[in-house]
């Protein structure tokens, strides 16, 4: 989990992605780590999720790939053997937890009040989610539940844009933020990869301000 802290630190922002063909997964990939942004969450929100991260980790071995909207065990099952390198979920679902711990891959789970960093402390977990960070309260909540949570390390999601993203990263507790403005899921459905390339170079030169 250090070592994936550690990379999470240095990028900034993960780009959230939904992909409807896993094909479309390559150019993106492509852009992305061209971009110096080698990272990439791909959500089970499409049935495209676990051939998308498997033809991403052929293309780009080097990458860090997050499986992100896991819900349970066949998920992380799924997205470990496709190639991913961590879980990432909306919620906090002991059962979830525990499949990624019997099959040793760190999780990123999802809070949004004390008692979802409470469980997640019980499982040793440091590194969470906070989702859907905007409605949840945005930062004043974030920092409301870093009073008596010092010790976690945050990746907020969920509302976050170019406008509010080093807002957060200000937060010495926020390590990186998930976002999908950059990875836009229309732009990716109609091939615009010109689009995307602009923006996910914008949103680098951007956090490189953070």
């Amino acid at each position: 989990m250090s070592d994936l802290l550690n990379k999470l630190s240095k990028l900034k922002v993960v780009p959230v992605i939904v992909v409807e063909h896993a094909q479309d997964i390559l150019p993106l990939g492509k852009i992305l780590v061209d971009n110096h942004l080698p990272v990439a969450e791909i959500t089970y929100r499409s049935f495209a999720a676990e051939n998308a991260i498997k033809a991403l980790r052929e293309s780009q071995p080097k990458m860090l790939i997050g499986a992100g909207t896991v819900l349970n065990e066949a998920q992380v099952i799924s997205a470990k053997n496709a190639g991913a390198d961590f879980i990432v979920s909306p919620g906090i679902n002991p059962k979830t937890i525990e499949a990624c711990i019997h099959h040793n891959i760190p999780i990123i789970p999802g809070i949004s009040r004390p008692s979802d960093v409470e469980l997640a402390l019980n499982y040793g977990i440091h590194l969470v989610k906070y989702f859907p960070a905007e409605v949840s309260g945005g930062i004043p909540m974030l920092k409301a539940l870093l009073g008596p949570y010092s010790m976690l390390n945050i990746m907020p999601t969920g509302g976050i844009s170019e406008g509010n993203i080093n807002d957060y990263l200000a937060i010495d507790a926020v390590v990186a933020c998930g976002g999908s403005w950059m990875v836009d899921k229309q732009l990716i459905q109609q091939s615009d990869w010109d689009s995307v390339s602009e923006l996910v170079k914008r949103t680098v030169a951007l956090v490189k301000q953070a």
